[in-house]
């Protein structure tokens, strides 16, 4: 399926590996010129050069704390005039309800709420007068099933989730499309470092690890970064002009609810 988003620029945020880089990497596929985000220079700048290699597309690289305001300034100027965003931050620490201070939360809505809602202040005017932009957040499943050690993931997510219900109608008519993009479990360095540490704790392999958490998931397996970019991309593209302010589910079944 040809997405029709080929000479389209895009902001990937946190893109220099993981679901981040699976976005950016399926977005360049169909042919869109990136800007690409991390907070480490080394690692983006592999990411981006494999990008290049494979698909020929311009890719500029910013490395910068895109949670900060100097980074968010220098992530948007690099940027200019972008048709599509993806919004991305890894999540705050996980704990128990009496762990946390109003400094973690305030952490975590900087991270999680915040820096998404001002890329998208910053970015989307443009895109109305422009007639055309995608806007796709990165948030997680406990938007839907709230995970009890994630709560301030949960808090700060869903608070962003609220936001967007309401933006996305908001813009539909201009030709602003927004929606969030909820991963499962997926096979990235994030998850090899929590098997190793399930393997490690309880003395067993880090195959026997993982096949325990396989069970758990109806698909049988993690998803992948590919999956998860096609997913991204076919949200960025001209056939989901109709999808407004969607919460769509990537997690191999995990979440077991009707609606």
């Amino acid at each position: 399926m040809d997405l029709g988003i080929s000479g389209k620029r895009a902001l990937v945020c946190a893109s220099s590996k993981g679901l981040g880089f699976g976005c950016a990497q399926a977005l360049a596929r169909e042919g869109v010129s990136l800007v690409m985000n991390a907070r480490t220079e080394g690692p983006l700048l592999e990411a981006a050069e494999v990008i290049r290699a494979e698909t020929g597309v311009e890719v500029v690289t910013v490395a910068a704390d895109i949670t900060s305001d100097e980074g968010r300034a220098r992530v948007l100027e690099a940027a200019g005039d972008v048709d599509i965003l993806v919004t991305n931050a890894g999540g705050p620490p996980p704990g128990t309800w009496t762990d946390w201070e109003r400094d973690a939360f305030i952490a975590a809505f900087e991270a999680n709420m915040l820096t998404p809602i001002a890329l998208m202040q910053a970015l989307i005017p443009g895109m109305a007068d422009r007639g055309w932009g995608r806007v796709v957040n990165i948030t997680s499943v406990s938007v839907k099933a709230p995970i009890a050690v994630l709560g301030l993931s949960n808090t700060a997510r869903t608070g962003l989730t609220g936001f967007v219900a309401g933006v996305s109608r908001q813009m539909a008519g201009q030709g602003v499309i927004i929606n969030n993009l909820l991963p499962g479990l997926h096979d990235t360095d994030r998850m090899i470092s929590l098997d190793q540490a399930a393997a490690d704790a309880g003395g067993i392999s880090f195959d026997e690890a993982r096949a325990e958490k396989y069970n758990t998931l109806p698909a049988g397996r993690y998803g992948t970064k590919e999956e998860f970019g096609a997913t991204c991309a076919f949200m960025c593209s001209q056939h989901a002009g109709f999808m407004v302010g969607q919460n769509v589910l990537l997690d191999g079944g995990a979440t077991n609810t009707t609606l």
